[in-house]
């Protein structure tokens, strides 16, 4: 089977073989402006027509590959060009997000986090870790780590601006687990508690997904006013008191987060 390199990895013993398929096919319609037919597509990645056909088939129905009703021809699908945007836009929020997090860390002498919403979970994907270790006691998540959104306040954050439709669905779809005492884990009760964070604007994290961790998360908008991550603080319950958060901490996370969304584009005149 040709094969095209596609990472700067090497190459895992256990690939899966469906896996480097797709890959490969996919690689050709990238080539192949114009479309190209399913023998042209299974002669150039050696494959047997029946089994390019299977594989075709089963990425037309995610949207990754269409077909020209009159040629027959395929294309790569507009899933792709979807998932591209979104990378695309990760790392421009990244980008514009690193010295904001890194002003807000300074000053609050915490870790400061940004995190976007996959599905039921956050993924971290940009973290600023305070100098200050005094107490011994950080925050566990890393960068690229993932964590249920119930449980921190950078996903109650997120749940808290999607639709009521879509969050309806996502409640149902959701597996609440128990991380502490603090966790809330019935979905009448959480989607009450996402109320009240969509209307003041921020969500605390009272050592509901780590036991002696508190965070205060802010939403970050697009140029559009889509929410697409959010930023937090996070740090000792002993130095992040509940009266500190309401005194100047939630404060804080949301300038920063509002100076974020302004870098994106987003203007508050027009969203307000």
């Amino acid at each position: 089977m040709n094969t095209t390199q596609f990472s700067s990895n090497p190459k895992p013993r256990n690939l899966i073989q469906t896996i480097e398929r797709v890959s490969v096919i996919l690689d050709v319609l990238a080539r192949s402006s114009r479309g190209i037919s399913l023998g042209d597509v299974a002669a150039k990645v050696d494959l047997p027509k029946g089994t390019t056909h299977r594989i075709l088939s089963s990425l037309m129905y995610f949207d990754f590959v269409r077909q020209d009703s009159e040629t027959r021809n395929y294309s790569l699908g507009f899933k792709l060009v979807e998932l591209g945007n979104s990378l695309l836009e990760q790392i421009n929020i990244r980008k514009e997000a690193e010295p904001f997090l890194a002003a807000l860390s300074e000053k609050t002498r915490e870790t400061a986090y940004l995190a976007i919403l996959d599905r039921a979970e956050v993924v971290y994907i940009e973290k600023i870790e305070s100098e200050d270790d005094s107490i011994g006691l950080r925050a566990s998540s890393k960068v690229g780590q993932r964590n249920m959104a119930n449980s921190c306040s950078l996903g109650k954050v997120l749940l808290a601006q999607l639709p009521d439709d879509e969050l309806d669905a996502m409640l149902r779809e959701m597996k609440f687990v128990q991380k502490t005492a603090n966790t809330i884990t019935d979905p009448l009760q959480l989607k009450d508690h996402l109320r009240a964070v969509r209307a003041r604007g921020y969500a605390v994290d009272d050592e509901e997904a780590e036991l002696g961790i508190r965070c205060v998360a802010a939403p970050v908008r697009n140029k559009i006013g889509l929410t697409v991550a959010a930023v937090s603080v996070s740090g000792p319950a002993i130095r992040i008191t509940r009266e500190k958060i309401q005194g100047v901490l939630k404060d804080d996370v949301m300038a920063t987060a509002l100076e974020i969304s302004q870098a994106l584009g987003f203007r508050s005149d027009v969203f307000t």
